[in-house]
């Protein structure tokens, strides 16, 4: 027998490893360009709906409420449901109200549709990180990335991206368009999410091992590599999703050393 372990150790990295990288490193141009979304908006609607201070620092505060909130929903959704569905709700999730934003006839409607866009990128996080199993990361990119750290350059990019668009866009078109052209990544991502594959860990956590060779023999094809002789085995996880496992004895230090560096 083989655990999910050591069938990634022993198909290697090759061209999956680099298309789910492209893929899910996208996923940082799309969040990056949302949340700094308000920095370069901020200023056109304090003038349209003569705003005070403390009304243009709440866009931003709540954006981030919603974050807050809806990543704690998503992530036990995540665990419980799996992560590819979690990460293509939260994509529909953030373009949706993305685009209504643009729509917004009031700063009431705005604040609270930037709070619901908050909630949905808040989603873009399953796929790139999850809950610590046996000291390995459970999740779709993760699961079988080795470089998941210089995804971190997708995020410069979206925001070096949303910065230049707004010099060009804000004084031609207006704040609106701008909205609207920033939403266009996270549609286009939508496209391209029958290529991302369920994380094997996570199939196997609920008893479908049958869904989770599959994956694994199709990253070994795409790979050009072989899959480790004998049978899938690993044991069936009846509890996942609890947040009371966050704040455990076993896993509390290292719940706190996270929630403080972040």
């Amino acid at each position: 027998t083989f655990t999910v372990e050591e069938a990634v150790e022993t198909i290697g990295f090759g061209r999956f490893h680099i298309m789910l990288f492209l893929i899910m490193g996208s996923t940082g141009v799309a969040e990056a360009m949302e949340i700094m979304l308000i920095a370069v908006v901020s200023p056109l609607i304090r003038c349209e709906w003569q705003l005070q201070d403390w009304q243009v620092a709440l866009v931003t505060t709540m954006v981030f409420f919603g974050y807050m909130v809806f990543s704690i929903v998503l992530g036990l959704l995540a665990d419980r449901y799996g992560r590819w569905k979690i990460l293509l709700l939260s994509f529909l999730w953030a373009a949706y109200f993305s685009l209504l934003t643009s729509f917004a006839p009031s700063y009431i409607w705005f604040v609270f549709l930037r709070a619901m866009v908050g909630g949905g990128v808040s989603g873009h996080a399953q796929g790139q990180t999850g809950r610590e199993e046996n000291r390995q990361i459970t999740a779709v990119c993760s699961c079988f990335n080795p470089f998941l750290s210089l995804g971190k350059v997708f995020w410069l990019a979206g925001s070096l991206l949303i910065i230049g668009l707004a010099s060009v866009v804000n004084p031609t078109i207006g704040w609106r368009w701008l909205i609207r052209i920033a939403s266009i990544p996270g549609i286009l991502l939508i496209l391209v999410f029958k290529f991302i594959p369920e994380s094997a860990r996570y199939n196997v956590s609920t008893g479908n091992v049958a869904a989770a060779l599959a994956t694994l023999q199709r990253i070994a094809k795409m790979n050009g590599a072989v899959m480790p002789e004998g049978l899938l085995r690993e044991p069936t996880k009846e509890r996942r999703g609890r947040f009371k496992d966050l704040i455990h004895p076993k896993y509390l230090r290292t719940t706190l050393q996270i929630w403080i560096i972040w």
